[in-house]
């Protein structure tokens, strides 16, 4: 078994029933990683120690009374900073919404204390996720725990680097562009995007309604496929409050389900141009498939310029025009990364009452495509972005530029756009000892079937490999 701070979910359930440690034992472990990472790393931006030590000591009461303890009893977990915890700041990372405490949990948020979870903190975000690096006026950035030079991503940036350097055992991100897997690739641990509505997104900020609930959800990330795994079938669910919720059950996957599996490698240029040892990562993994027995091939994918393109008019055009009306006269308060997706946006054709109605159809269409091709292909393999993690300040928004977001970051986007689950796993490491993910991809509502192939590979790869703090 690995040190605690790096145990998996099953790994800690077994200490804690041969005793070898306590749920007290365990969340002070945690507690004095967070005081130690906290200054390197600024992961945090609420962390609550007391109440966190006060729910290890009723967890420790449980295991000394007997009592059947819950699926996720004694587990350290934290959540990003834009979701719902009462009683905590909930800032998403903006100056504006520093004063803002709920008096409620968002749903998920109560299932996994429903389920025994201790909630350590929550997050870093950038301000009100609209880049992939975690820095704000409000709480700072947040480095990468390989190399604190290198950003942690965004915008689940805080809560990767917190799971990445053992401050927690997994946790809860947001993703409406690849803001869960991307963080997951620049810090070389697990995020799942699920299909939206099958965990609920109420009580995040942004909320998610209308056009814009296929675009984000929030899903698991972990070191560990199986932590993704425990943590997805919990947070799981309908909701009332997430319109697209639905009653989809939890679903085992056979093994004669998982015998060779058609698996298409897009072989779609306006995807963009990875580094070499991110193709080599990706044809390391394809082999491996192979060697899974597996049938692994090319596929162009048809229609996927314009999932691209509509992405943006959403993410984009859209959003940003809500968030300028909403921001009008406060634009000192506004971080640099945020006024430069403002400006980004602000280029581009004005979103009118038809833009939008147009955009929304052919949101659809486009998804009816990309499901039809898929019919017979239930995984796709692909980059999680065009390169391993970048320098601090390297990410933008600007045209041409060589980590223009618009650029590094489609094989995430297009996504987000067709309603697909998506997850990042760690199958490599650039010539700087950056972490490189890999993204599989399946239909909507196949999470299982996404978990199942990510553990074989994952089973094939070794295991998981701590960053050198």
């Amino acid at each position: 078994m690995s040190q605690p701070i790096y145990s998996t979910i099953a790994e800690t359930r077994e200490k804690f029933r041969r005793k070898e440690v306590s749920p007290v034992e365990l969340i002070a472990t945690h507690l004095d990683r967070i005081q130690q990472i906290q200054p390197q790393l600024n992961p945090f931006v609420h962390i609550d120690a007391e109440s966190a030590r006060a729910r290890a000591r009723d967890s420790e009461s449980t295991f000394a009374c007997g009592e059947t303890p819950r699926p996720l009893e004694g587990i350290p977990l934290t959540v990003k900073s834009c979701l719902d915890v009462a009683g905590w700041p909930c800032p998403a990372g903006s100056l504006l919404r520093k004063d803002y405490i709920p008096a409620a949990n968002a749903p998920l948020v109560s299932r996994l204390e429903d389920a025994g979870a201790i909630l350590l903190g929550n997050t870093n975000t950038p301000e009100f996720l609209m880049a992939y690096e975690t820095d704000n006026r409000l709480s700072g950035k947040t480095s990468n725990p390989w190399n604190p030079a290198y950003s942690a991503g965004g915008s689940s940036g805080g809560e990767a680097a917190a799971i990445a350097s053992g401050c927690s055992m997994g946790g809860v991100g947001s993703d409406g562009g690849g803001s869960i897997r991307t963080p997951a690739h620049f810090c070389g641990i697990c995020g799942l995007k699920p299909t939206p509505g099958r965990i609920p997104a109420t009580g995040h900020f942004p909320p998610g309604g209308g056009a814009f609930a296929w675009i984000g959800v929030v899903g698991p990330m972990a070191r560990t496929v199986a932590d993704l795994r425990t943590l997805f079938a919990i947070m799981s669910g309908p909701d009332p409050g997430d319109a697209l919720s639905a009653p989809v059950p939890m679903r085992e996957i056979t093994a004669a389900a998982l015998r060779s599996l058609r698996i298409g490698i897009p072989e779609n240029p306006e995807l963009g141009r990875a580094t070499p040892e991110t193709l080599s990562t990706l044809r390391c993994t394809a082999q491996l498939l192979c060697d899974l027995n597996h049938r692994v091939e090319p596929f162009k994918l048809e229609k996927l310029d314009q999932a691209l393109e509509l992405w943006w008019f959403f993410f984009g055009q859209a959003i940003a025009d809500l968030f300028r009306q909403s921001t009008s006269g406060k634009e000192s308060e506004l971080s640099p990364m945020f006024l430069a997706y403002l400006e980004a946006t602000q280029v581009e054709s004005k979103v009118t009452l038809e833009s939008f109605q147009k955009a929304c159809v052919d949101r659809d269409l486009v998804r009816a495509s990309l499901l039809h091709q898929l019919r017979d292909v239930p995984i796709f393999l692909s980059a999680v972005s065009t390169a391993p993690a970048f320098k601090h300040g390297a990410g933008n928004y600007r045209p041409n530029d060589p980590h223009n977001y618009r650029d590094t970051m489609r094989f995430c986007q297009w996504l987000n756009l067709a309603g697909f689950p998506g997850l990042s796993l760690p199958m490599g490491q650039s010539p700087e000892g950056l972490p490189i993910n890999i993204q599989l991809i399946a239909r909507p509502y196949e999470e299982e079937l996404l978990l199942a192939v990510a553990e074989q590979l994952e089973q094939a790869r070794g295991p998981w490999k701590s960053p050198p703090l």
